[in-house]
């Protein structure tokens, strides 16, 4: 067992190149043992690319989300908005893989990703837009104006 998955089953570089070899995990076997390696296979794929980059900055108008998706084609990205609440980008790189082919070096992550965030009460759901330019997914999720709080004086009498 590894403390660096390997995510692309055994395809590794060559014994040479100690990033490419397996570590030994000195906690294997224990039952408090939690290492990436131990999760269930599905965890593991989510894992695999789930540190897709994304910024989220806020404007005035709008809360902007860019996914670094390189590679990918948007019909292999998904957008949704579940709960009303919560904003959720998934998707899946796939490499294709020969029987005879002898890789040498693997440093591209391949598998599913999926990030959720928790979006603020004024984020305007019903009107989400996405887009993708050069592998960067950007998502635009317009906001409510907020209305000033009207402030009215009162006299003081006496």
């Amino acid at each position: 067992m590894s403390l660096i998955p390997s995510f692309f089953g055994n395809r590794r570089s060559n014994v040479f190149d100690p990033i490419s070899l397996d570590i030994w995990d000195p906690f294997e076997g224990f039952p408090f043992a939690t290492s990436v390696a131990n999760l269930p296979s599905s965890a593991r794929e989510t894992t695999a690319i789930a540190s897709a980059r994304i910024d989220w900055k806020e404007t005035p108008e709008a809360h902007v989300f860019k996914v670094d998706v390189p590679g990918l084609k948007k019909e292999e990205v998904k957008v949704e908005v579940e709960d009303g609440t919560i904003l959720q980008i998934s998707g899946e790189r796939k490499e294709q893989e020969e029987k005879n082919d002898k890789w040498h070096r693997v440093e591209r992550s391949s598998g599913k990703f999926l990030r959720r965030f928790r979006l603020p009460e004024n984020a305007k759901l019903d009107q989400v837009k996405a887009a993708m330019e050069n592998g960067v997914l950007t998502v635009t999720v317009p906001k409510e104006e907020v209305k000033k709080a009207e402030v009215k004086a009162i006299d003081i009498s006496g």
